[in-house]
């Protein structure tokens, strides 16, 4: 049967139509409905497919709980998935397609997984993929990754623009229904700075559909009345269509925004808040029967928003199934419509109140103790059979409807609370969790941080959710020194009834009926299942969650964690607050990926670091590599040539004449203070406090649990200050490290840290004529008796004020030169022209990394993995065995980190001259059981070498220091294997003549 259509609808504007398109058809709407509404209006009720069954389903709630009426939304770049109906507005030539179907909605393939229902319970993929083991490749993981996820993913880039805004504000307050505006209202009178979100499009939530009274006057009145107030103070920001995504520690907030049709898609707020009110409502929860999940079947409380806000109903003969008052109110709005009701089916067995008698007055039959056993339909509702609650399935009566609101009572939206270590108590008379106000999270200055307010607190009539929400308005403000807000708003007092426990409701059917009974509408899990899982011991919550997929889908379990925690309580016999909650966590809406991007995508994707040189690269052939943020030239290429013969070429210049290496990305940090030697002693493994003045050293940091972080060369510039070098990209990221012990362990140090990175440009000048380039120069001495190797000197050169430092990563004759950033380029300008006769070629980093692997240097992020010590790479000599303590040295005596057996670095060489793999894992002879071999090493770097004309590589090998001429097996791809020799890791001037040349 067709919805009901009325002319009422105080969301929408009538007097316009829109058009829209669903599934290739066209319909019309109005201004103010969403795409659930108007589908409703448009007497579209199948709007999705079920995941796992792929069972018909229909809109079940009005909110951001919906788990069916997905959509893949737009086309092209602009394609977004999953979208939630019931929160999108329509707009004009809005194109939306229904999910999780093929080839049609109508007729799915996918239903036949329905019929197949008995070999699918819960887990059985735990149970099905694991044998034959051969399967897994080409069957099981294809099979998995094809039915994996809902909706589609876009393939074209978003022209959409997305965008990141920054606020700050006293009060924070979450929700906009009554609650969320009475508390903002006591805020903002109080003085303080408030921001109030709503993630709807409309303020005031549903207590104007509920025909709810406050202060004399219908809540709509009131609740227009009290925005208008609000826009005009000055201390007051409200935001509509703003989901409070997550709430963090430390005061910090995020806000996923989707503002009307415009420039901005969506906006992502990032808040600072000293105080925040979670006012954000309270869930309505689904009852369990046969067949729950037809189109047709709603949430109570949806079909009243449906019926009062866009003026449709599912359908025109409602059955209403409920054990608490509040369905009632539903009952008699559709009543009030001249829609009929031909039953309200009450689980409890002797209820009274003023709703239920308003009720009976009207005409409509009530039946108390009764239940619904089953839906009936096989596409949509077409009645239900009723029974005694607490039966076993027998049915009483059969009765024609062609939609069911169905109400299992109201879970507090305590996700928020939760979110910053807010802890709930199970209120057994409400028969629902509740945010616990003695176990509030606290902020930094250990005072609690977040107040839950109205019906999110647990109080579910609306006097009682006003006058709660204005109290914490007011003592929100207060914590952020603002006292007084006057009197607030009195709502008028309402009838509630106890809502009887839910977990009682699933007796009304026998095992047979629960296996149909859906506590997951979008995950299709059963009563069944949960009930499966506990016997086969997943007693746990967390376990009995991940086992069945409860509340694992994109609404995070919404309307279905509660009643699946009254089925796993209910089957382990013990009461639900001793079997506990899950976690829930960020986000508590869905956030797309382009908010969480916003402009950092194309050319913005992340900012572009340029050295003083990089308009001479662009204009002499560069080919680019992006290391972290920094462009480096990974060679320079000439006409006709390619990346690998440029980088030929380079080498074997570098190696017999003269090369320039751009190394102003090189991290370089100053370290100075009283304190500052014992400060780098802690933080590298030699000893840097006894360096002198003049001198470098190398150096090595590890983390706390003893892996190599970092490296470089350390240079003491006077008696108290030090330069450190870092890796490329180690250099913010050292120097926050630095920071951090800095202010959290030697507080009490006076030491001081600078990068200075960006401000010098830094030269390498590398080869045999290398020290004949810088004395064309002219203006400093830097022979081999004035400027030895690791030795840094300061003067000028070529009238450019300068640092020298005698240091090398290429093995050969090296000079590094750091001169101001404004300078760098006149300073490459006339290295290239004093070397034009000396052979002159700038080289770039992949030149950089074959010297360096033909010298045996490591290199941080090749050699290292994060599970590496430096006692691995043969570098026990850079480890002081001096000096008390540095970061990491307890962690390298455990007895893994001093086991024989750990991978060592060591050389490789092919048999046949060639190159190995990158990554290519070392294999020991002989099989396991499963057919599987013995991994004993990797390649870490691996290159073929201009210098020696052959493929060289490093790798680390399981001892392999000790089993140096041992040839070892690398199977490689289309079944080809490589074959290896272990050698010295130096293949290039082992004595080092050229190094100190």
């Amino acid at each position: 049967m067709s919805a009901r259509v009325s002319h009422g609808g105080r969301r929408i504007d009538r007097s316009r139509r829109i058009r829209f398109t669903f599934d290739g058809r066209r319909y019309a709407g109005h201004p103010g409905d969403t795409l659930a509404s108007a589908l409703l209006a448009n007497d579209v009720r199948l709007v999705g497919r079920s995941f796992k069954y792929h069972r018909p389903r229909g809109v079940l709630a009005a909110g951001v709980e919906e788990p069916n009426a997905l959509a893949n939304l737009g086309a092209g770049g602009e394609l977004e998935p999953n979208a939630r109906m019931t929160m999108v507005p329509l707009h004009d030539g809005m194109e939306a397609e229904s999910q999780n179907r093929w080839p049609s909605l109508e007729r799915d393939v996918g239903a036949v997984n329905t019929r197949l229902a008995r070999f699918l319970p819960a887990g059985f993929y735990y149970k099905t993929f694991l044998w034959p083991r051969a399967f897994w490749k080409h069957v099981y993981e294809p099979f998995i990754r094809r039915s994996a996820g809902l909706g589609k993913a876009p393939t074209e880039p978003d022209p959409a623009l997305y965008e990141h805004f920054h606020a700050a504000t006293d009060v924070l307050v979450i929700g906009g229904g009554v609650a969320g505006l009475a508390a903002a209202l006591a805020a903002g009178r109080a003085g303080a700075r408030v921001l109030l979100v709503e993630q709807d499009a409309f303020w005031g939530g549903r207590a104007a559909a509920d025909g709810a009274r406050i202060d004399g006057r219908d809540a709509g009145d009131w609740i227009a009345a009290t925005v208008a107030e609000l826009e005009g103070m000055e201390t007051v920001r409200l935001r509509l269509q703003t989901s409070a995504s997550g709430i963090y520690d430390h005061g910090y907030a995020l806000l996923d925004e989707k503002p009307e049709r415009g420039p901005i898609r969506e906006r992502l707020w990032k808040v600072r808040y000293k105080q925040v009110v979670i006012a954000s409502g309270a869930i309505e929860r689904p009852l369990a029967f046969a067949n729950n999940d037809l189109p047709g079947v709603m949430l109570a409380s949806a079909v009243r928003d449906y019926l009062g806000n866009y003026g449709v109903s599912p359908g025109d003969r409602t059955v209403v199934v409920t054990n608490n008052d509040d369905a009632y109110r539903t009952a008699l709005m559709l009543h009030a419509a001249g829609l009929h009701v031909p039953v309200i089916l009450d689980a409890r067995p002797a209820p009274d109140g003023a709703l239920m008698e308003r009720a009976r007055a009207a005409g409509i039959r009530v039946e108390t103790g009764r239940a619904v056993v089953k839906a009936l339909g096989s596409r949509e509702v077409e009645g239900v059979e009723i029974g005694v609650q607490a039966g076993q399935g027998r049915v009483l009566e059969t009765i024609p409807c062609d939609a069911v609101a169905m109400s299992g009572g109201w879970s507090p939206a305590a996700h928020l609370w939760s979110h910053v270590g807010g802890k709930l108590h199970w209120d057994e008379a409400g028969g629902m969790f509740v945010p616990d106000p003695d176990r509030a999270p606290a902020g930094h200055d250990g005072q609690p941080s977040a107040i839950c307010a109205g019906t999110a607190s647990g109080h579910l009539g609306t006097a009682e959710a006003v006058a709660d929400a204005w109290q914490a308005g007011v003592e929100a403000a207060r914590r952020c020194g603002h006292d007084g807000a006057g009197d607030g708003p009195i709502a008028e007092a309402e009838a509630e009834g106890a809502v009887m426990p839910v977990w009682q409701m699933p007796e009304a059917m026998g095992p047979e009926l629960q296996a149909k009974a859906f506590l997951d509408f979008q995950n299709d899990v059963k009563v069944a299942d949960v009930r499966l899982a506990a016997r086969e011991g997943f007693e746990s919550v967390e376990h009995a969650k991940r086992y069945t997929t409860l509340g694992m889908a994109t609404d995070q379990g919404k309307t279905s964690n509660i009643n699946g925690l009254a089925i796993l309580s209910d089957q382990l016999g013990q009461p639900i607050p001793q079997t506990g909650t899950t976690t829930f966590r960020p986000p508590w809406t869905p956030i797309t990926m382009g908010a969480i991007a916003g402009e950092a995508k194309g050319d913005l994707f992340q900012p572009i670091r340029r050295t003083p040189l990089h308009d001479w690269h662009e204009a002499n052939g560069v080919h680019w590599e992006p290391v972290g943020q920094w462009r480096r030239p990974y060679c320079f290429i000439r006409e006709g040539e390619s990346p690998a013969t440029a980088v030929e070429r380079e080498v074997l210049n570098a190696r017999s004449k003269l090369g320039l290496l751009d190394a102003s990305t090189l991290g370089k940090i100053v370290v100075k203070g009283p304190d500052a030697g014992r400060f780098l002693d802690m933080l590298y493994t030699g000893v840097m406090s006894t360096l002198k003045v003049g001198h470098c050293k190398y150096g090595l940091m590890c983390s706390e649990n003893g892996f190599l972080i970092d490296d470089g060369v350390v240079a003491r510039l006077s008696e108290d200050t030090w330069l450190c070098h870092t890796t490329t990209g180690g250099a913010d990221r050292i120097h926050a490290w630095m920071e951090e012990w800095l202010q959290t362990e030697w507080w009490d140090w006076t030491v001081w840290t600078a990068n200075l990175t960006e401000q010098y440009a830094q030269v390498a000048v590398v080869g045999p004529n290398a020290r004949r380039a810088l004395e064309a120069l002219g203006g400093m001495d830097v022979s081999k008796d004035a400027l030895p190797f690791m030795r840094w000197a300061e003067g000028t050169l070529a009238g450019i004020p300068a640092r020298v430092f005698r240091i090398s990563f290429s093995g050969e004759l090296s000079y590094e030169v750091a001169v101001p950033a404004g300078q760098g380029r006149r300073l490459w300008d006339r290295l290239m022209e004093v070397g034009a006769d000396l052979g002159v070629m700038p080289y770039g980093t992949e030149a950089l990394h074959v010297m360096r692997a033909e010298k045996g240097f490591i290199m941080i992020g090749d050699e290292t993995d994060g599970t590496v010590i430096p006692q691995d790479l043969g570098l026990g000599w850079a480890i002081s065995k001096k000096k008390g303590d540095y970061l990491g040295k307890r962690a390298q005596r455990r007895s893994d980190m001093t086991r024989g057996d750990r991978w060592r670095l060591v050389g490789l060489e092919t048999e046949d001259g060639g190159v190995l793999p990158d990554g290519a894992y070392a294999v020991a002879d002989g099989e396991n059981e499963y057919g599987q071999r013995r991994v004993q090493g990797r390649v870490t770097s691996t290159y073929r070498s201009p210098t020696l004309g052959r493929g060289i590589a490093m790798g680390l090998v399981e001892n392999g220091p000790d089993r140096m001429g041992e040839l070892l097996t690398f199977p490689g791809t289309n079944g080809r294997t490589h074959r290896a020799k272990i050698v010295s890791p130096v293949f290039y001037d082992p004595e080092g003549e050229r190094l100190h040349g």
